[in-house]
């Protein structure tokens, strides 16, 4: 067997192992990256929309190597081909089961060339739920006494990194970029945790509702998400108020219930706090029932109750040593069926809602929209760590790869590879491939 050929096989294993070995998505992740090219009849221009993210953003539906075509990214690039009247690319550089700082350090720093493109127009991301997602089933996990902290250190990092995020985008995206969105974080699992944890509240010795205890630190999370984004030229999708709230006025106090959960800007944290968690508590829903009037609900979260549901018109094959896929086509509904801005099955499935909540750039009159100013930032972060570059000579060798492998499997050590392992990351399939990907593309390349 040939050296190349012994290693893919040992990576493949390595793969397996990784996923045989975890009992849950939050211990895994694997780098799911697309390229899809929405080509509108009789457009000259081809425009890039940019989406950083974990597995939501991937359109994850349960395959390591495929994933949904009408994820939320795509879905807004087709509002904006009819919107711009252009061909739209959008490059979804994602990594499923990564936490904020993987996000930050090895898509948003270490590919920042996809958002460096002049056609970008549009550059968003997401992160931070399985940040959660991994403090909810710690807690879950406890006895005896309940210990915060976890949730804490999720609230901490997803603060962090929502903002050096933000920073490093302004810093080096395109020049000509018009627009930047974060999309803040659903509640998945809501009706799920309305029962007791198995640890007990140290001041009241009593155990607490999982569900009360979690929503505050979800919606401090979504807060200073869109707080951000004001500070920092971004828009917000509140995929929070789109999920959870019903689109009619299911109490009767003269408000729809998705826009009495919104974001609104100028309001404290502790007053949006107080309002999602105590005024408007009762207007939250569970996302499996999303009520778009009194008597019609779909729902928006798959059987995993986790990732959004999708309109299934296919899906994208992605390699399996790169994670990487790619293809192109027209857009799937046509622009008789785009109406008010809104396609035929906006509100029926979570990527579709999603999408919708991020197109706030597809504009009516064929020019992109807005056109913001980022708040400046100073000069560019440092540039990042090239991943598997254990010597910092510029390039991944084999050997090199192969040092990343015993590091993963704990026949060595990470200081084996002092330069190699961006900060922050763990040694996993992801950081290999990736590594692998710079072997064969140099570092930092596509």
């Amino acid at each position: 067997m040939g050296r190349k050929r012994f290693d893919g096989v040992l990576l493949l294993a390595l793969l397996v192992a990784a996923v045989s070995a975890s009992p849950a998505a939050s211990q895994f992740t694997i780098d799911q990256d697309t390229s899809w090219t929405i080509t509108k009849p009789g457009a000259t221009t081809t425009y890039r929309v940019v989406a950083y993210g974990d597995s939501i953003f991937a359109g994850f539906y349960g395959e390591l190597f495929s994933v949904v075509k009408r994820a939320a990214p795509y879905v807004a690039g087709e509002y904006a081909a009819y919107g711009w009247n252009s061909n739209v690319e959008i490059v979804r550089r994602t990594r499923s089961g990564a936490t904020a700082a993987d996000i930050y350090n090895n898509k948003i720093i270490a590919e920042r060339s996809y958002m460096q493109d002049s056609s970008t127009l549009v550059v968003m991301f997401e992160m931070c739920g399985n940040d959660g997602l991994q403090a909810r089933s710690s807690f879950a996990g406890q006895t005896g006494t309940c210990n915060y902290s976890v949730l804490d250190t999720a609230l901490a990092s997803c603060t962090t990194y929502q903002q050096l995020a933000m920073q490093y985008i302004n810093a080096n995206a395109y020049s000509g970029t018009k627009l930047k969105v974060i999309a803040n974080l659903y509640y998945p699992g809501y009706d799920a945790d309305n029962t007791n944890s198995s640890c007990e509240d140290p001041t009241t010795g009593q155990p607490v509702n999982k569900q009360s205890t979690f929503l505050p630190y979800i919606a401090k999370m979504n807060w200073r998400a869109c707080n951000f984004a004001n500070t920092y030229g971004f828009a917000c999708a509140d995929d929070f108020a789109q999920f959870m709230g019903a689109d009619y006025d299911s109490n009767g106090d003269g408000i729809i219930d998705s826009d009495g959960l919104a974001y609104v800007q100028g309001e404290s944290e502790a007053d949006y706090v107080d309002r999602i968690t105590v005024t408007r508590r009762s207007t939250i829903r569970d996302a499996n029932y999303h009520f778009v009037n009194s008597t019609t609900s779909y729902d928006y979260i798959q059987s995993d109750d986790i990732h959004p549901t999708f309109d299934d018109t296919g899906t994208i094959d992605l390699d399996i040593f790169t994670g990487s896929g790619s293809g192109s086509g027209p857009p799937d509904f046509s622009a008789s069926e785009i109406i008010g801005g809104k396609n035929p099955v906006w509100n029926r499935y979570g990527h579709e809602r999603m999408g919708w909540a991020l197109a706030v750039f597809a504009s009516a009159n064929g020019t992109p929209q807005p056109t913001l100013t980022p708040t400046p930032t100073g000069t560019p972060t440092t540039l990042p760590t090239c991943a598997g570059d254990c010597n910092d000579d510029g390039t991944v060798t084999v050997d090199e790869i192969l040092t990343l492998v015993n590091i993963a499997l704990g026949n060595a050590d990470a200081t084996a590879c002092p330069n190699g392992i961006p900060s922050g990351a763990q040694v996993d399939v992801a950081l290999i491939l990736t590594a692998v990907n710079n072997a064969l593309h140099g570092c930092g390349g596509s």
